[in-house]
């Protein structure tokens, strides 16, 4: 287990008490809570340097400039990308929307993606069904939510794929997919790869190189950074397969009434004013995760995910989304109580206790949908989780189970 205590006194927030308690909070995998050296680097971009980058000359605009590239960078070898292959977005929403309207599809083309991805990976893909006649393929996952390789290896042998669109680690049940396999398949069979790393990216070790992405997005308000920020991985000759999405301000170096030059990628994907302080604090997030070491949240998170099993899954009310064993669910335990609608057990867990879970469905309606769930509660855990939040939370379950 990592040392939380130390942890725990950077992050003002767990530091909050609400009807004199302090809160457990266990939302991570919808919104991460901020250190104080994240906090630091947004306020020292407003009161030292709140300029515009990449127009003005002056010194405060060179600075705003200097520190995003930084960022790129930092970005980058996080993930093992070089800079030039990080595309700023508002986050991992915006991402796969870039490349849905910006990768070029032609009628009849195949899109594949699996049975629980998150609305911002399956709603693109409708909408590009309607508008230029692409073929959207679903594929079921196994009963207990891990990846279906023989069902994959079959559509990819029988049908024409132009790209696997794929959750790398579920918001849903925790699951982590195959990802290296499946993109060794995918490329076999001539498909490109795009990866929704919202969920991986500062949560377990990624890197885009060992993995052969071809695209992958991430939302920083997952991993320690502020809002309205992401990024988008594109391997750098996919480029060439791609037009321009948002265009304007900054995504040109010139114009005449009748023409445009466009900047070289990334910069002609970044239209407009950037959300320079969340960029900034990025690069202090992810400092602080290399810091603390990413292979060692994982396991924490799982130790965390393995204490909760150990105390709740001999009670016959709860039942458990995902595989039976905590390894495979990472940093996400998400269930049900039978008898009780999971709005209310949020409710009950946070007037009992100040304990902070998600409730419904998870922006992953299609799957609960198609098995007439009506959601479920989702408790998710990060590195500044301890034994004591989830003991409290397990408590507040148990007696949860017992009305």
């Amino acid at each position: 287990m990592m040392n939380t205590e130390e942890i725990r006194k950077d992050f003002p927030t767990l530091s909050r008490k609400i009807n004199g308690k302090g809160i457990v909070y266990l939302d991570s995998a919808c919104m991460s809570l901020k250190p104080v050296q994240v906090i630091n680097a947004v306020m020292e971009y407003y009161t030292d340097f709140p300029g515009c980058g990449g127009r003005s000359i002056h010194k405060i605009s060179v600075e705003v400039s200097q520190r995003v590239e930084e960022a790129r960078k930092k970005i980058a070898s996080f993930i093992n990308a070089k800079p030039g292959e990080i595309v700023y977005t508002k986050n991992a929403s915006e991402g796969i929307n870039l490349v849905a309207n910006a990768l070029r599809f032609s009628k009849g083309d195949a899109v594949l993606i699996t049975d629980k991805e998150h609305n911002s990976n399956l709603v693109p893909w409708q909408i590009l069904a309607r508008r230029k006649k692409i073929n959207l393929r679903i594929l079921p996952t196994n009963p207990d939510g891990t990846f279906d390789m023989d069902g994959f290896a079959e559509v990819l042998e029988n049908e024409k794929i132009k790209l696997v669109s794929i959750v790398h680690t579920s918001n849903l049940d925790g699951v982590t997919n195959p990802v290296k396999e499946i993109s060794r398949l995918a490329h076999k069979h001539g498909a490109l790869l795009l990866l929704d790393g919202a969920q991986s990216v500062g949560h377990c070790h990624v890197d885009v190189q060992e993995i052969k992405a071809d695209f992958m997005v991430m939302s920083m308000h997952k991993m320690l950074a502020p809002t309205g920020v992401g990024a988008l991985y594109v391997h750098a000759p996919m480029f060439e397969e791609m037009d321009c999405f948002i265009t304007g301000g900054e995504t040109v170096s010139n114009t005449t009434y009748t023409s445009a030059e466009f900047l070289d990628p990334p910069q002609r994907y970044e239209a407009g004013l950037q959300n320079y302080a969340g960029i900034i604090g990025s690069t202090a997030a992810v400092d602080y995760l290399e810091r603390a070491g990413v292979e060692k949240i994982e396991q924490h998170c799982i130790e965390l995910n393995r204490i909760v099993q150990d105390e709740l899954e001999k009670i016959e009310k709860i039942k458990i989304i995902g595989p039976a064993e905590p390894k495979l669910r990472g940093s996400v335990f998400s269930f049900n109580i039978e008898g009780w609608n999971c709005h209310d057990v949020g409710i009950f867990l946070d007037e009992m206790d100040n304990v902070m879970v998600r409730t419904g469905r998870l922006c992953v309606h299609s799957w609960f949908n198609a098995r007439k769930i009506d959601g479920c509660v989702r408790a998710s855990f990060y590195l500044y989780n301890n034994e004591q939040d989830v003991h409290r939370f397990t408590k507040c379950v148990k007696k949860c189970c017992k009305l």
